[in-house]
């Protein structure tokens, strides 16, 4: 991708990632308050887990890091059918301004290469149902559900 360059992080990214993952849910959820994130990068980012950040580089002016505008971060799960391991995408989030430009694409493309030399045969995710720009994104992809993640709120005395 012209202007755009991918470079691998690592757990040292703790504090970046958690804002990405923020960044993320506000998207969605705009008045929910996520802090929370921080437990669940803590309990899972590992070697294990690799994270990928992209930056953008304006080549019309000295060619300088600035900060990620797009994040990819990868984990492992059972297929409960199969009971096979396989890549599972945590995270895919790129910032509004760089929508629409490739790069979504691109990272998915990134972790399918990933995922192949591992020796994955699938990669699963989660994505909210109102959130239509990944779901097409995701079906143009061939991604195909599997499953619904169902929930039932509960009140008190129930």
């Amino acid at each position: 991708m012209p202007s755009y360059k991918i470079r691998k992080g690592s757990t040292l990214d703790r504090a970046l990632l958690v804002k990405f993952m923020q960044r993320t849910y506000q998207d969605i959820f705009p008045n929910q308050d996520f802090s929370h994130l921080s437990k669940t990068v803590e309990q899972y980012l590992s070697s294990e887990t690799p994270l990928w950040w992209v930056n953008f580089t304006d080549t019309e002016t000295v060619t300088q890091e600035t900060s990620p505008v797009a994040c990819l971060w990868m984990g492992n799960a059972i297929d409960q059918i199969t009971g096979q391991r396989h890549a599972h995408l945590f995270l895919l989030y790129v910032v509004p301004e760089h929508r629409r430009r490739g790069v979504g694409r691109a990272l998915m493309e990134y972790a399918q290469t990933w995922a192949r030399a591992r020796g994955d045969k699938q990669i699963g995710l989660q994505v909210f149902s109102s959130n239509t720009p990944a779901l097409n994104l995701y079906n143009q992809l061939g991604f195909q559900t599997q499953s619904l993640w169902m929930i039932k709120p509960l009140e008190n005395g129930e």
